[in-house]
Formats: structure tokens, sequence, C-alpha cells
């Protein structure tokens, strides 16, 4: 149980950061602001952050949420 907890917390720092860093990154370079930018940017941390959580289940056996049903 302390093993699962310990994998379930690496992985989703782990998706947090790659997508917190990917997200500015492609901000900071399109230029977007305000409301535009913020709608954008929320669009690109989801989609990566879920990217990486769907990596980590299916390369490494991961699973935080169930990407494919049972």
């Amino acid at each position: 149980m302390v093993k699962r907890a310990a994998e379930i917390i690496v992985v989703l720092l782990c998706a947090i950061l790659v997508a917190n860093t990917v997200s500015n990154m492609l901000m900071n370079l399109s230029g977007l602001g305000g409301p535009v930018g913020f709608i954008a940017g929320f669009v690109v941390y989801a989609a990566v952050f879920f990217g990486m959580l769907y990596f980590f289940e299916r390369f490494f056996k991961i699973t935080i949420f169930r990407f494919r049903g049972r």
C-alpha cells in the first residue's frame, strides 16, 4: 500500500512538472496573453498532464486513472 501511494505521488509530481514546463514554454513562445492566453494555457496544460499520465500507464504499468477501461 505504501509503495502504491509513493508511485502515485511520484507520477503525479512528474506529470505536473512536465505539464507546467511545457505549457509555460509554449505560452511564452506564442506570446498569448489575457483571457485567450489563460484558456489556451489551461488546455495545453491539461493535454500534456493527461498525456503524461497515459504515458506512465502505457509504458510503466502505473495506473492512476483507467484510460483503457477495465
